[in-house]
């Protein structure tokens, strides 16, 4: 996948987690309000993103309200050689935080050289995964993360896609049609989940968020069995304001 396939990214909390760090980077010491009024950012916005990265070790704190780079990004910067284990803990990390917080079964993807790319997830008997009776690489049009994915594909990539991975019927509710799916992407706010209301597997419903850095398409996705689906939405929204941690440790 080349830059060009992916959308340019819309201003979120995950994006301003980035420029925060950057900006703390530049200045070595940096308070909320400093970083509020440098970016343009809602100082209420920054003062919560400053607390959740000192949570996850991205920022530490000094006691006199300024803020430093914390451990977690010092050794994305210097230890090269530990890095791919690391990212892998702290990805599961992450995630194992998500599903407890939420309780539901949390999953993050990625779609790498054309495919959609399941790369880790966090479940438990009480929030069970979806049942993969299709291959997920495959059934990217009817599954919430899969959605997210492409949607943040330039037109030619999704087209590809579906080309290799055509939109067929797996349930009654699922979009079929290479047009008729592309329409309902093309009209997808970045800013509002991806749903799966029984799309990919009666009684499952799921929900998905983009996670983007650079040339990388990324989502982080929730399901919930069918007689939970009242808590869909909400817990949607509580995946999008907790991304941040994650898109840090996939990207750094």
């Amino acid at each position: 996948m080349t830059l060009h396939d992916v959308r340019p990214a819309r201003r979120s909390p995950v994006r301003w987690a980035l420029r925060l760090l950057e900006a703390v980077d530049h200045h070595r010491v940096a308070t909320p309000d400093t970083l509020a009024r440098e970016l343009d950012l809602p100082p209420a916005a920054v003062h919560r993103t400053v607390a959740l990265l000192e949570q996850e070790g991205y920022l530490r704190g000094l006691g006199d309200g300024g803020y430093v780079l914390g451990s977690a990004m010092a050794w994305s910067a210097s230890d090269r050689h530990s890095r791919p284990p690391t990212l892998r803990a702290g990805l599961d990390g992450a995630l194992r935080r998500l599903h407890d917080e939420l309780a539901a079964a949390v999953y993050f993807a990625a779609y790498r050289d054309g495919e959609i790319v399941l790369e880790a997830a966090a479940t438990s008997p009480t929030a069970p995964p979806v049942q993969e009776w299709v291959d997920f690489r495959a059934a990217g049009h009817a599954t919430a993360l899969g959605k997210c994915l492409l949607a943040q594909l330039d037109d030619r990539a999704r087209r590809d896609h579906l080309a290799r991975h055509p939109a067929v019927r797996l349930t009654s509710r699922t979009i079929t049609g290479t047009e008729r799916l592309l329409h309902v992407l093309d009209r997808q706010p970045a800013t509002v989940p991806v749903l799966d209301l029984q799309e990919y597997a009666i009684g499952t419903v799921c929900a998905a968020v983009p996670v983007t850095a650079g040339s990388s398409a990324g989502c982080l996705a929730v399901s919930l069995p069918l007689d939970q689906a009242h808590r869909l939405r909400r817990t949607a929204e509580l995946l999008a304001a907790r991304a941040a941690p994650v898109l840090l440790t996939t990207a750094v």
